[in-house]
């Protein structure tokens, strides 16, 4: 394993990030408790990613989808809002 100071690894951060994403070990050294924190991938699931980042309910996601897709809506037909063709 690569292990870095924190000072080493934000210089480095782009680098560093890519070799964990291909796999290699990359750890960096929290240098108060002496603990080495290991950079790897980890799988996000849209799902469950609202309740697990914000501690949002089922009801509150649907509140704030319906909120959403009404200020869309509305800003589409102020003109505020373009359709993005690829």
């Amino acid at each position: 394993m690569k292990t870095l100071t924190p000072t080493k690894a934000k210089q480095n951060l782009g680098a560093l990030l890519a070799r964990a994403a291909k796999g290699e070990d990359i750890g960096i050294l929290h240098l108060p408790s002496g603990k080495i924190i290991a950079l790897r991938p980890v799988e996000v699931y849209s799902e469950d990613y609202a309740f697990t980042e914000y501690g949002a309910t089922p009801n509150e996601m649907k509140r704030v989808e319906k909120n959403l897709l009404s200020q869309v809506r509305k800003e589409r037909k102020e003109g505020k809002l373009k359709t993005w063709k690829a």
